[in-house]
């Protein structure tokens, strides 16, 4: 019972004397550069949703100038719209706010 029990430990002594060869500021270095391309990426995506929510805006403007061609139906469009650009909006937040965590963590 004890051998079994030590085979794990055993393992997990060479596994976590492996790491300790791993050089720190290597990993610094490629952790950096990720944090950078990631917090572009996030960016990138908040500059992609802002860009649909002009659009739902312009969708928003055109049922509301034009209820005559859309009928009862207008309030309905009108309320999709605006639930669309606010959760657009919502996701916009949360993008730029974890492009800016990780900025953060990168200095």
């Amino acid at each position: 019972m004890k051998l079994k029990s030590l085979i794990p430990l055993v393992l997990a002594e060479f596994l976590l004397s492996a790491c300790s060869f791993i050089e720190p500021h290597a990993m610094d270095t490629d952790l950096n550069i990720q944090h950078v391309a990631l917090a572009k990426h996030f960016e990138d995506e908040a500059n992609e949703l802002q860009t649909k929510i002009e659009e739902h805006k312009k969708f928003l403007n055109q049922f509301e100038s034009q209820r005559y061609v859309y009928g009862r139906h207008a309030n309905d469009l009108k309320a999709h719209s605006q639930e669309v650009i606010d959760l657009y909006q919502q996701a916009v937040t949360a993008n730029r706010d974890m492009a800016e965590m990780l900025r953060e963590a990168n200095h």
